[in-house]
């Protein structure tokens, strides 16, 4: 019996690798593996194929303040139930169990500090939190993020990362749409910069609110970014779609996005856009 066979130029074999738990990470765009510790020392990140792991906000606070030092605004906002909601599970029951798995209190977090000497505001969603959906505490703590960055006169950076809104607070949920949006209009009044970094995947209502106004959009490389998703667009308007038409690449060549970032970048390339944008204000 053959222990081996050759799959293109990777020889395979049938016996299962035993792997400690957690040290090796799957890529999922090609399958190889990587050691943990090799993609958290190129920020989640593969070295090979570039592939973009999603991150959440401790991780992104990590890296783009310095010395990973900040500030934490509006945690002490929490998520309530209002509506007594239930689908499978009651709405608290499973705040209550998404609090637990992920040590976070809700879908995003607000830190203030500085990036590479810039004095910042930044706002994170993170996804393994409901899936990134935007609640009233992400809408409430992302307005605390807007008003500190208003009245203090620092740049804004919000990082998207969400389904859309979350369904378990219905018309509560869609209101922060407005609510970020006009606090977005105030912020700009005041000529005080605001970027908005979309990473994977950026969809819903935080799509069509927040994370498409900043004066300068920003992608990570292959995020999914959009309203509707490919089907119901498809059933909507009765035809199929251009291939890949809600990636980052092709919204970047459409216009939608000024610039797609990797991650390694980032912090560099936010602080240089704002230091020329806020130079320019100081001219004035």
């Amino acid at each position: 019996m053959s222990w081996f066979k050759r799959k293109e130029t990777n020889i395979q074999t049938n016996k299962k690798k035993d792997m400690p738990e957690g040290v090796w990470v799957k890529v999922p765009t090609t399958g190889e593996t990587i050691h943990r510790r090799e993609l958290e020392e190129n920020y989640w990140v593969d070295p090979i194929s570039g592939y973009h792991f999603r991150i959440g906000s401790r991780e992104y606070f990590s890296f783009l303040f310095d010395e990973g030092k900040y500030q934490e605004l509006g945690a002490e906002i929490l998520p309530s139930d209002p509506l007594e909601f239930r689908d499978r599970k009651k709405y608290k029951d499973r705040l209550a169990d998404s609090q637990n798995k992920t040590g976070l209190s809700d879908a995003c977090r607000v830190g203030e500090g500085k990036m590479n000497g810039v004095d910042v505001v930044i706002g994170c969603m993170d996804f393994s939190f409901i899936g990134g959906s935007m609640g009233s505490v992400v809408g409430e703590r992302l307005s605390i993020a807007i008003e500190r960055a208003r009245k203090e006169k620092k740049p804004l950076i919000i990082i998207s990362q969400s389904g859309g809104a979350r369904m378990m607070e219905s018309v509560l949920s869609l209101m922060q749409m407005a609510k970020t949006s006009a606090k977005l209009a105030q912020l700009e009044e005041e000529k005080v910069p605001y970027i908005s970094v979309m990473t994977n995947p950026t969809t819903g209502g935080v799509t069509a609110s927040f994370a498409m106004l900043g004066d300068f959009n920003v992608s990570e490389p292959g995020a999914l970014i959009g309203f509707a998703g490919p089907r119901v667009i498809r059933q909507t308007i009765g035809r199929d779609l251009p291939e890949g038409f809600q990636k980052a690449e092709y919204l970047l060549e459409h216009g939608f996005l000024d610039m797609i970032v990797h991650r390694p970048k980032l912090k560099q390339k936010l602080s240089n856009l704002l230091k020329m944008v806020l130079h320019q204000y100081e001219k004035k």
